[in-house]
């Protein structure tokens, strides 16, 4: 206050200061009353609802209504800074406010709730982003009923995204007002209202018929005419008209999409559309890293006309038609952006896995001793690709169009078959993990996977790929498609006895080898690399004693 005061009192400059407090809701304005109370700016709230996945009812607005006897009198409000500043002056400005419901000048609050007229508080519960390259996802099946009480870390309901079913849970004490989108709904957006809730248990039955309509702007069938508030308004002498300025909405129209400069110049060149981008930047502005993600999920465009295509049966041919669930789409998408996006190159060696053997059957006589899980191939093969990723860097790293990003986590997928499609779990750290520790987090995520129960934290974070089809099908030789963002996936088949030359001249024994393909991010690992990286993973397989030291 004091530093204001010299302001005013010894700039002749200062003219505009009642222009100033009008603009953009930078302060927190303290009105008081008989009740004093603090509302807080659009912004703040803006990103607190944001914060829990919920998308309000107005998007562009975010208010509170002031109920009757809240505040007793218009004579007794003042703004502390306003009313001062005001007084130095000799020009007090106009302020306004209304009651019996009407929304404070410039000073809207929201609290994740809607103030339609003619209904009472209530909140909507958006579709929530549970991965990252989530864009829409399925009710699986609701646990909450219409009515039921909610408290805060109860599941609610179980969202199949594009990558596993995923409980959702509530944020905070309340009441199932009313479901949108009952079980088995199929292709919600990230942001679509799924659900009402409400604070007052009584406040249920008025939900019974409501529908939210397409633009986020309910307008109840029943609207009265709010009556006409009392308020005080203190002249103001008239000035020079202040140019409006516009404030990007939450929701872009759609003549105009908000996004910063480099991220439309990225969409440009690789030739995206930006209404197909959500953005995750002040109040929706799209930004570079939107579009990085948008690349790397993999959801390009499709022609209309390519996407509806209908393909002639020929007579008398019998088919199903199989819906695509989300794993299969999302497998789809990103498969077919890696192939079109990616210059993949293919390495294979033969690995000679005598030793190895030898080495697992010793290892799980004693885990059978000490009750321990059994240690598959597979698990040795996660430890040796680790191990070769932390003595080659360069295999465990991302392009993007400003850098390599080089990982120091070495975080290993393992590709998993399931009835619902392929699940690729994370192994996080195996670097550093020892063989019992790797074979008992296998099992429990590729169990997780065939229950379709696999949660975010479970496939995030990942920076390196082993795919086996040898083992469990007998696949002599395969080269797998690079997930993105990775550089890199290694494709294991199985093992076969071969006769090689002995010690000795004339001399010949059996050997079994394993063939390994590593395929290659050519914009990322050379030639050189993924040879040198080959060298190291057969090196740790030959000699597998050297992964324990």
């Amino acid at each position: 206050m004091t530093c204001a005061s010299r302001v005013i009192n010894h700039s002749r400059k200062l003219r505009n200061v009642s222009a100033l407090l009008r603009q953009e809701n930078a302060f927190f304005v303290r009105w008081t009353s008989n009740s004093s109370h603090t509302v807080s700016s659009k912004k703040d709230d803006a990103l607190r609802i944001r914060h829990h996945d919920y998308v309000p009812a107005e998007k562009q607005c975010y208010s509170k209504s002031v109920n009757d006897g809240m505040m007793s009198s218009p004579t007794t409000l003042k703004s502390n800074i306003h009313w001062m500043m005001a007084k130095k002056l000799g020009n007090p400005p106009a302020l306004s406010l209304q009651t019996n419901g009407s929304s404070l000048t410039n000073a809207h609050l929201k609290r994740g709730f809607s103030s339609d007229s003619g209904l009472p508080p209530h909140q909507e519960i958006g579709m929530p982003s549970l991965s990252p390259t989530m864009t829409e996802g399925n009710i699986a099946r609701w646990l909450k009923k219409e009515g039921d009480k909610m408290s805060p870390g109860e599941v609610l309901c179980e969202v199949e995204t594009d990558k596993a079913t995923v409980e959702m849970e509530c944020m905070d004490e309340g009441y199932l007002a009313k479901i949108i989108k009952g079980d088995g709904s199929k292709e919600i957006k990230v942001g679509e209202v799924i659900a009402i809730t409400v604070e007052e248990e009584e406040d249920i039955e008025k939900f019974k018929d409501y529908t939210p309509s397409a633009s986020g702007d309910k307008v109840p069938a029943d609207k009265s005419e709010p009556s006409t508030p009392k308020k005080e308004v203190i002249e103001e002498p008239p000035k020079a008209p202040e140019p409006k300025v516009s404030q990007p909405s939450l929701v872009a129209s759609e003549d105009r999409i908000f996004a910063s400069p480099v991220a439309r110049k990225m969409a440009e060149d690789h030739k995206i559309s930006l209404s197909s981008i959500k953005g995750t930047g002040p109040d929706g502005l799209i930004v570079k890293a939107d579009i990085e993600d948008y690349l790397a999920s993999g959801r390009m465009e499709v022609p209309a006309a390519a996407s509806k295509q209908k393909f002639a049966t020929a007579p008398g041919l019998d088919y199903t038609d199989i819906p695509h669930s989300q794993i299969r789409k999302i497998t789809a998408s990103r498969l077919l952006f890696s192939k079109q996006t990616i210059p993949h190159y293919y390495l294979t060696v033969d690995t000679c896995v005598d030793k190895l053997m030898d080495l697992r059957g010793q290892l799980n006589s004693l885990q059978e001793s000490l009750g321990g899980k059994r240690i598959s191939v597979n698990d040795l093969v996660i430890k040796a690709a680790a191990l070769a990723l932390r003595k080659v860097p360069q295999c465990n790293s991302s392009w993007t169009d400003d850098y390599i990003r080089q990982y120091h986590n070495v975080n290993i997928n393992v590709a998993v078959q399931t009835d619902n499609g392929l699940y690729v779990p994370v192994i996080r750290d195996a670097d550093k993990k020892g063989l019992s520790k790797i074979a008992e987090e296998v099992k429990h995520v590729a169990q997780k996977a065939k229950e379709n129960s696999l949660k975010p934290e479970d496939y995030e974070a990942r920076t390196f790929t082993v795919s086996n089809l040898g083992g469990p099908f007998g696949i002599k030789q395969f080269c797998a498609i690079i997930n993105p963002p990775q550089s890199g996936i290694l494709a294991v088949g199985s093992a076969e006895k071969r006769v090689v030359p002995g010690s000795s001249p004339g001399d010949y024994k059996f050997a079994s080898f394993m063939a390994v393909t590593l395929s290659c991010d050519h914009r990322v690992i050379d030639g050189a690399v993924g040879a040198e990286w080959l060298k190291a993973f057969k090196g740790y397989i030959e000699n597998p004693e050297s992964m324990l030291l």
